[in-house]
């Protein structure tokens, strides 16, 4: 894992870096990695820079920014190839000549043999920026995913692009004023929705994108990878439900195989579901004998029958793998909520999880650790699969009734809920319930947009909903251009394309660097999707849905029966009341839209980080 960061002034030619403002921005990486360093263009048009978190070729000569052969290349990458070896042995039979065993040469090489059709060849989570002086330009890109980030401000005359938007602050030329669309769209998540951040001058490159810029400017994101399009594929006719099962057991060993490549041990969160337990399951049969496992706990939680722990404890021991049990209390969370706040780069209530369990694998001495994150949406293991098409169906008709939904929730907004601890969901069933994406929005929304203005005031919310056009934000994921898909791939491409991706892959991802520990996803992986996707599309709910038949059936040492009954539960979050009494979240109380007894502490979590959060 590592942190990159880039200018180049491509507009004004008489203009040159400012050092001291760059080495302001590489510093702020400093916590990404002990090695790395900057490059300057001589003509001081151009700067790369580089922390490192060494994980393949943990030799110096892999440092980055890494110069190519014959110094027309330079580049600065944050990631991982998982398909570095197998690519590296096509060029090298090319004639390239390799000087380092590194992922990052092998990106050289294939911008040199391909420029920007390389994204084409490479599997893996990344983010890159190359510069090309032949061509005098900046080449960047990021994941199908997005499991990396990557941000980008620019001023009509020179761009800066970060891995985290918390280093492009460090550039006195960015300002800090906020942006009403990544403000709306946090309250309404709680996350950010991309490309928006919170910030007005600063932009993410979208997921699966590309972007060139040269001396006559940025050019628009170029897609590359169109995710909702993998979900409503069908698979290949002919294909029985039992081949299916022997296509997905493949694909998992070999996405599982990729993800366990590294020059440091391994190791792997264990959350005592399902997902997890399939992962454990699988690198045993890899023959894995000894894979250290993290399992997060909270002290309220803790000797529940089906508590977490429990069952990761039962799925360890299963596969006789060691468990290291972590157990967090109120005070851990209060000593450590300061130094979340300063990692945290962009607001989000649901990061706090994958903070404790990033602290213990350090503690254990772990610097690679593999997650479950992606198991539910590709496999339909949230309640969403069954929760939204329910709602669509009963609110279709009622919804297409002109006036009559948003007068229900008018008046049970106004006067029949405020007395109640009812969720205000309820009041807007009938006016978003009829659509995929409004009834998305009813199940992941944080807030309703109707209560905006009691936190944002109205002017503010009415500019931010308009630029972030929640629904048809939503609506791109769950109607693949235009065509109608089923609602099994609609749920799945929303999921994957907001909930997974701008959440829980993100908080992974600043989670992970703040303690040196890079986090490996290989439900997330875009050679499984391409697979598995059309085949589940196909057979339903024999391969979908509770229980989760076709990940479970692809181990051949089944999982023990008292974990697959299990019901569903996940890492939970630390409830609102262990801090609800600090001083740091005092200010909440004389809100009166929060201080509803019926208030959800998430939502209270997200009014206090967008207050604080900087």
């Amino acid at each position: 894992m590592s942190g990159i960061a880039a200018i180049y002034n491509y507009g004004d030619l008489g203009s040159g870096v400012k050092h001291a403002e760059f080495h302001s921005m590489v510093a702020a990486m400093e916590s990404h990695g002990p090695d790395g360093g900057v490059w300057f263009q001589k003509q001081n048009r151009v700067a790369l820079g580089h922390r490192r978190l060494a994980t393949i070729d943990l030799d110096r000569r892999s440092n980055q920014p890494m110069v190519g052969v014959g110094g027309r290349h330079v580049i600065s990458f944050n990631g991982v190839i998982y398909n570095y070896l197998e690519l590296g042995h096509s060029l090298a039979a090319k004639g390239y000549n390799f000087k380092t065993n590194s992922d990052t040469e092998v990106l050289l090489a294939l911008w040199q043999l391909y420029g920007e059709d390389m994204v084409h060849h490479i599997r893996g989570m990344y983010a890159f920026v190359i510069w090309d002086s032949q061509r005098q330009g900046l080449f960047m890109a990021r994941d199908p995913y997005g499991i990396r980030s990557l941000y980008y401000a620019d001023d009509g005359s020179s761009i800066r692009v970060a891995s985290q938007v918390k280093v492009l602050l460090n550039s006195p030329a960015i300002s800090k004023q906020r942006d009403v669309g990544g403000e709306v769209g946090f309250l309404l998540f709680g996350y950010v929705p991309e490309p928006f951040t919170i910030y007005s001058d600063i932009k993410a490159l979208p997921a699966g994108s590309s972007m060139w810029i040269d001396s006559s400017g940025i050019s628009s994101p170029k897609k590359y990878f169109n995710l909702p399009a993998q979900f409503s594929k069908k698979a290949e006719g002919g294909t029985s439900v039992m081949a299916a099962q022997e296509y997905i057991r493949n694909s998992l060993l070999d996405t599982l195989s990729s993800h366990l490549k590294a020059d440091e041990k391994v190791g792997l969160f264990l959350s005592g579901g399902i997902d997890s337990g399939v992962l454990l399951g699988l690198m045993a049969e890899l023959g894995r004998d000894y894979l250290p496992t993290v399992t997060l706990g909270f002290v309220d939680k803790h000797a529940k029958d089906n508590d977490i722990t429990i069952a990761a404890q039962t799925v360890a021991k299963h596969y006789d793998m060691e468990n290291k049990l972590h157990i967090i209390q109120p005070k851990d969370f209060n000593d450590d909520w300061p130094e979340i706040i300063q990692h945290m780069d962009q607001p989000s209530i649901n990061g706090i999880n994958s903070w404790f369990v990033s602290k213990t694998a350090k503690q254990m001495g772990i610097k690679v650790a593999l997650t479950d994150v992606g198991g539910d949406e590709l496999f339909g293991g949230y309640p969403s699969f069954y929760d939204i098409p329910l709602v669509n169906r009963l609110f279709t008709i009622p919804a297409k009734i002109p006036g009559l939904g948003r007068g229900i929730r008018e008046v049970m907004g106004r006067f029949l809920l405020p007395k109640t601890s009812l969720s205000p969901k309820l009041a807007g069933m009938v006016e978003y319930g009829g659509s995929m994406e409004g009834a998305y929005l009813l199940k992941r929304g944080l807030f309703m947009p109707w209560e905006l203005p009691n936190l944002l005031g109205i002017e503010a919310t009415l500019a931010g909903l308009d630029r972030l056009d929640p629904l048809g934000n939503i609506r791109q994921f769950a109607d693949n251009s235009g065509k109608n898909i089923n609602s099994y791939s609609a749920i799945a491409s929303m999921e994957s394309s907001l909930y997974l991706k701008n959440q829980l892959l993100r908080d992974m991802e600043w989670s992970g660097l703040a303690h040196g520990v890079e986090l490996r996803t290989p439900f997330v992986d875009i050679n499984l999707t391409k697979t598995v996707a059309p085949l589940l599309n196909t057979h339903g709910t024999q391969l979908l849905g509770r229980g989760k038949p076709g990940l479970v059936n692809s181990l051949l040492y089944p999982l023990p029966t008292n974990v697959l009954k299990r019901k569903k539960s996940g890492f939970e979050q630390p409830h609102y009341s262990w801090i609800q009494n600090t001083d740091d979240f005092k200010g909440i109380k004389k809100v009166s839209a929060l201080n509803c007894g019926g208030c959800h502490w998430s939502r209270r979590m997200a009014y206090h980080l967008l207050q604080n959060l900087t």
